[in-house]
């Protein structure tokens, strides 16, 4: 029994070496990219619901980028906040702001979807880019960043949306090691040409790819997913780029609380269950992966069955996935977030096992 069981840990740590090696490997080991600027009319879209403080200090950034052919779309999801004063405000100091107003409709109240759906047909560029109200550019190139990456083929393009560091916190450090290793897989499945997923933080795709599956109506009855759901419907090997250029990067300020982490990731993943079988599966797979390799682990060194091996097996295993994250680490600028990797991993897999199990019980809380 106790061979079956050692047998099975090292099937686990295969798996996670294909992971992290064949798969995680084509972003991580990946060539920097080169900037090639494309001369295309974006629209970037804004939306917000009671943000005021957000939208004050953030769009003003966005209405300084050095781009020759833009404009902003500013949406007021029926803020009861001064986020549509603030709007209004802005929209007479900058020419190419434009604002949308969304009354509360009952049909589709407190829905991110129908608001933004009003914002992309209000649109009048071909591209679209979009970012969160409590999101800002790393540098006044970023739209030239992620428009450099459309071309006639490729008509999306997933970005990278990362968090502001904030010293001395090892909760600061959890969440921008989970962004990272969310990041490393959705890059690296659509540099394998099976693109799942994409974060509405940093996002762009032609307005033609959300017209040809009727925007969001497959599944406008789901709160979430107007960024992960919607990418996982149209993107295809061949229409989907990434960009990891540190000029396209986002940043947004992190939760102050493991509690109101936990929620937020309560959001996010509680749309993985309608992606594609296959996207399902290997993502089921790698977490399941991950929590056998450190329960096992456990136990094995735990009875001190076979020590020295297992003991080899778990530094193989985290040799390969320290250099694997650790080059992606450079790519994402979050180096210092390795230095506590084993115990940031392992409080990481069982906050998700936690956040799995709540799911089953309760419905997390959508949009404001």
């Amino acid at each position: 029994m106790l061979l079956l069981v050692l047998y099975f840990f090292i099937v686990i740590v295969v798996l996670q070496l294909v992971y992290y090696l064949f798969v995680f490997g084509k972003f991580a080991f990946a060539k920097s990219q080169k900037l090639t600027p494309k001369k295309i009319s974006v629209s970037v879209i804004v939306c917000a619901k009671n943000e005021a403080e957000n939208v004050t200090r953030f769009i003003p950034i966005l209405a300084e980028q050095d781009y020759p052919d833009y404009e902003i779309i500013l949406i007021d999801d029926a803020s009861s906040d001064a986020t549509l004063e603030i709007f209004e405000a802005f929209e007479k100091k900058y020419s190419n702001i434009r604002l949308v107003k969304v009354e509360n409709n009952e049909a589709f109240w407190g829905n991110k979807k129908y608001a933004l759906t009003l914002g992309i047909k209000a649109s009048n560029k071909d591209y679209l880019l979009f970012t969160d109200a409590d999101c800002y550019p790393a540098s006044k190139d970023w739209i030239t960043n992620m428009s450099s990456q459309f071309t006639m083929q490729k008509t999306i393009v997933l970005g990278y949306g990362a968090y502001e560091k904030v010293a001395h916190s090892f909760l600061n450090k959890i969440i921008r090691f989970e962004t990272m290793l969310t990041a490393i897989q959705y890059f690296s499945w659509a540099k394998m040409g099976i693109p799942y997923m994409g974060v509405g933080r940093n996002l762009a795709y032609k307005k033609e790819e959300f017209y040809n599956v009727k925007g969001f109506i497959d599944h406008m009855q789901i709160r979430s997913g107007d960024d992960d759901l919607f990418i996982n419907q149209v993107a295809k090997s061949n229409n989907t780029s990434i960009c990891y250029l540190p000029e396209s990067f986002t940043y947004s300020e992190p939760k102050k609380s493991f509690k109101d982490w936990f929620n937020q990731k309560r959001r996010h993943l509680s749309t993985a269950r309608l992606y594609k079988p296959f996207d399902r599966i290997q993502l089921t797979l790698f977490y399941v992966s991950q929590l056998l390799f450190v329960l096992l682990a456990i136990f094995l060194l735990a009875i001190q069955y076979q020590w020295i091996l297992v003991l080899s097996l778990i530094g193989f295993r985290y040799l390969f996935t320290w250099i694997t994250l650790g080059f992606t680490s450079g790519k994402l600028k979050e180096k210092d977030v390795m230095y506590w990797f084993p115990i940031i991993e392992i409080v990481l897999i069982f906050t998700q096992f936690n956040i799995f199990i709540t799911n089953i019980f309760s419905k997390p809380v959508h949009w404001k």
